[in-house]
């Protein structure tokens, strides 16, 4: 390693990943316990000593310039071993121990968050995890939860929130099914099939429609809260469901449903409350979930039956 190319200050760096995440020096100035000049000073040092412009201002908020967005993967993954190390150090210090509650729907608790978990177990043995399921942000801003994971972005402002990947949907259904009804052949004809929906359809239809399916209410012939009862209704052959396909392809019973039609893309998003994120313990398990689903080989590892 060039010792001599190694030669910034981490906290420079720290000030520089507090602001991206917060969003401007005052709120940074809080979530680290610093001054805003003492903040604002080691982002300027940082910014001289790279030689980049890594802000721009924008009323009171700052915006990454493209150089800072080019640096921001770099300094994150600085963070994270910054993280693992004081958490290395820790067991021989300061153990992290408390109870930290994440919100997570369905199918993601059920499918994607076990590995994640063990992990974070390793990890910290000594926090305490909650799994509430769920599909409501309010988990956050009413404290019935100190981390979500969400497949819509969050728009409360008393919320921080990481975009953490985009996956493809896909329509599924049973062979069995479309062995009885048919395979449609373009997507005018997908209105004759029978839909499974998430909630509230109406919301989808919209999106839907976007694709050409030309589908209304009443297509939607069952609906659950709960994706995993979707996966166990569809593949009943009780009719069809949009499905991310990561998910999906841990049911080899299911059968994309004209798979010609463009996916949907799917973001799974992180978020939990301004002033939680300043606990280390919330903090650290909000990284490590971050790092685990947003990695590509973060897949559901749990064998349908």
């Amino acid at each position: 390693m060039n010792w001599q190319a190694v030669n910034f200050d981490w906290n420079q760096a720290r000030a520089f990943l507090a602001t991206v995440e917060e969003g401007s020096l005052s709120a940074a100035a809080r979530a680290l316990g610093q001054t805003q000049p003492t903040l604002g000073r080691q982002v300027s040092a940082l910014e001289a000593q790279l030689g980049v412009t890594l802000f721009e201002r924008a009323g009171r908020s700052f915006v990454l310039t493209q150089a800072g967005l080019g640096l921001l993967e770099h300094f994150r993954a600085m963070g994270d071993a910054a993280t693992r190390a004081s958490l290395a150090a820790s067991g021989q210090a300061q153990a992290i121990a408390g109870k930290v509650s994440i919100t997570a729907t369905s199918v993601m608790a059920t499918y994607h968050l076990p590995p994640v978990l063990k992990h974070i177990r390793e990890a910290a043995p000594e926090i305490e995890i909650e799994i509430v399921v769920s599909n409501d942000l309010q988990n956050l801003t009413e404290r019935e939860a100190d981390i979500a994971i969400r497949h819509a972005r969050p728009t409360q402002p008393e919320l921080i929130a990481r975009l953490l990947s985009e996956s493809p949907a896909h329509f599924y259904a049973s062979p069995l099914y479309l062995d009885r009804v048919g395979r449609p052949s373009s997507p005018a004809e997908m209105s004759k099939l029978d839909f499974i929906g998430l909630d509230n359809p109406e919301r989808m239809l919209p999106t839907l429609n976007g694709l050409g399916l030309n589908l209304t209410r009443n297509n939607f012939k069952l609906i659950s809260a709960s994706g995993t009862v979707l996966y166990e209704l569809v593949r009943q052959g009780l009719g069809v469901s949009i499905f991310v396909k990561e998910t999906a392809d841990l049911f080899p019973d299911l059968e994309i449903v004209l798979p010609t039609l463009d996916p949907i893309m799917v973001p799974t998003w992180l978020a939990t409350h301004r002033e939680l994120h300043t606990s280390r313990r919330i903090r650290l398990v909000f990284d490590l979930l971050a790092q685990a689903l947003a990695e590509p080989s973060s897949r559901p590892c749990t064998t349908a039956a």
